[in-house]
């Protein structure tokens, strides 16, 4: 097996591989060259190659929500190294295992006018579980010819090194550093950063491994629930007739069936539940903003729960958090191993732990329901805003709203949907989607710049189907995503082109005004066919409803590429249909 001849890389990928490592994204660069050579030679790692960087991690990220386990993203020095911060920042809020591989200068060659050369160390620190900055392998100067002579005051610091004989102990920092950035990622659920400089030269092979590095573990953090918090949330349970359980992004079955069926026979829980939480029971509350946009404040009033236990990752609707920032609850527990956000300024209890253990150690102790109507009276309120909703779609034209209905509505049993972000996640909260997919969407930082990069090394790592519906500036923001030679011919892409940024006309603006249409809609007249002709991807098109339903017959059946259906809807229509709907439903 051929191996970097440099040890700091051998060392790397010999603790990569003995934690378990498999899926390496590598950007191409020179510098990173002793770790390109090391991960492409050894049959263990997948290794991809993506040009671009934030397309790279962004990948990456998606990789690793479908595994659970780390990703490594390798990459050369500078700025290359920057392009990975909005997927690091999305790992670090959503709680996705990624790893930073990026080679370095050594330190004597940074800040003197170098090229390709940044201050690299700590560069992700306000979003990162851990950052390793390693040392540079002593160099044996007998081994450096005289064109490669070493600055005197670097040759005199490496001689006083070996004399001390240190480069015993840089191996064993480097080992110790390596290892804790991995075990951070792998325990902590998040992104950490390993900086690697590498001195030249870097292209020298060997097939013989110098160094065998020892893995070291960290023990995982015990949750036991502490007993007096557990009677105290007992106590205010008792008291309370009405709760409202909020659930945020979940991955698919990740509470146990059991304790879901308790909640959901409890007359005196609401269980509200988002797009992106993968929870379905006949009792839960899909669809949060249907239910509760067009309530009066007298309304609102009789919805105020005394208890909120909230689990899971960011809320996506806006509506709820405004309603229980106003009407704060007594009492908030957020349930979670590692943080509690105090999302309504009402925080009262963060139970570290896991939510099936809390429920394991809370629910059996309930021992009798309180009475209540809260139930009963939210059940009502539901079924009339389901029958309204089918009215309304009876009534309206073409628009974003009617495409969202067909298109949720036709996609595959037991397949997965990841979608975009802004319009596209707000509009699928607003339908009760088919209790067999798997939903994701990144919503760590709601951005749109990586979504299409998610969902494409989401559909590489599953073994399922992947569609991905996005709205049109997401996709042509994050268009290189398509420059991937790894995207399966099951993966599906629909883009709702409405011809600009349409979220932005259902927000407070002077709308249908020069500066407005510009600056904050953005309008354009892009279209996806081109990307289509070059990426090899089969391109659909729709204009109306009977083309979308037509074309949606045989849009998943299997192919010999990739297929993409770009859906135009009326720009200056859709945030009527939208805002009217909610007039509609009341």
């Amino acid at each position: 097996m051929i191996h970097s001849k440099i040890p700091l890389a051998q060392t790397v990928i010999q603790l990569c591989k003995l934690k378990q490592i498999k899926h390496i994204v590598i950007s191409p660069g020179s510098r990173n060259a002793p770790l390109t050579i090391g991960f492409t030679n050894d049959d263990y790692f997948n290794c991809y190659s993506i040009v671009d960087e934030r397309c790279a991690a962004f990948f990456a990220l998606g990789i690793a929500q479908q595994t659970k386990n780390i990703v490594a993203v390798v990459c050369t020095s500078g700025s290359a190294l920057l392009n990975y911060y909005p997927a690091i920042s999305e790992a670090f809020y959503s709680d996705i295992p990624l790893v930073v591989l990026s080679a370095d200068r050594p330190k004597h060659l940074i800040n003197i006018g170098d090229g390709q050369t940044i201050n690299q160390k700590n560069v992700f620190q306000n979003h990162i579980l851990y950052s390793a900055n390693l040392k540079l392998d002593i160099k044996d100067e007998s081994n450096v010819s005289q064109k490669e002579e070493l600055p005197i005051f670097k040759n005199l610091e490496n001689k006083l090194e070996r004399m001390l004989g240190l480069q015993k102990g840089i191996q064993t920092f480097n080992e110790t550093e390596i290892n804790k950035a991995l075990n951070f990622a792998k325990l902590k659920k998040g992104p950490t950063h390993i900086n690697i400089p590498f001195d030249e030269p870097l292209y020298d092979t060997t097939d013989v491994l110098t160094v065998t590095p020892k893995v070291e573990s960290i023990e995982s953090k015990s949750f036991k629930i502490n007993d007096a918090e557990l009677n105290d949330c007992i106590d205010q349970w008792y008291v309370a007739k009405r709760k409202l359980i909020l659930v945020g992004v979940l991955e698919p079955n990740a509470i146990e069936k059991q304790w879901l069926e308790i909640l959901a026979d409890d007359d005196s829980v609401l269980v509200f539940t988002e797009t992106t939480s993968n929870l379905h029971h006949p009792n839960f509350f899909p669809s949060i903003d249907k239910m509760i946009a067009p309530l009066s404040e007298e309304v609102f009033k009789s919805l105020k729960p005394e208890i909120v236990i909230t689990f899971g990752g960011m809320i996506v609707s806006k509506k709820i958090k405004a309603f229980l920032r106003q009407h704060k609850p007594m009492h908030h527990w957020h349930i979670d191993e590692k943080k509690a956000y105090d999302t309504f300024f009402s925080l009262t209890k963060h139970i570290e732990t896991s939510p099936n253990n809390f429920f394991a150690a809370f629910l059996p102790k309930i021992t009798h329901i309180t009475k209540s109507s809260y139930l009963e009276d939210w059940t009502s309120v539901k079924k009339h805003r389901e029958r309204k909703h089918s009215q309304y779609l009876d009534a309206i034209s073409f628009s974003d709203f009617k495409s969202f209905h067909h298109i949720l509505k036709a996609i595959p049993n037991k397949t997965i949907l990841q979608l975009g972000n802004s319009s596209t996640v707000r509009y699928a909260q607003l339908f009760n989607l088919n209790s067999t997919l798997n939903v994701f969407c990144n919503r760590g930082t709601s951005g749109i710049d990586g979504s299409t990069s998610t969902a494409i090394g989401c559909a590489v790592a599953a073994n399922k189907q992947t569609t991905f519906i996005t709205g049109d500036l997401s996709f042509f923001y994050d268009s290189n995503a398509l420059w991937n030679n790894y995207i399966p011919n099951d993966f599906r892409i629909i883009v709702i082109n409405n011809q600009g940024g349409g979220i932005f006309r259902i927000l407070p603006g002077h709308k249908n005004t020069d500066n407005f249409d510009y600056f904050f809609e953005t309008t354009h007249q892009l279209t996806a066919f081109q990307l289509c002709d070059m990426y090899n991807f089969e391109y659909f098109k729709a204009s109306n409803e009977a083309d979308v339903i037509e074309t949606l017959t045989d849009f998943f059946t299997i192919s010999n590429s990739p297929k993409l259906l770009e859906v135009f809807t009326p720009r200056t229509e859709n945030d009527s249909v939208l805002l009217d709907y909610f007039d509609f439903i009341k």
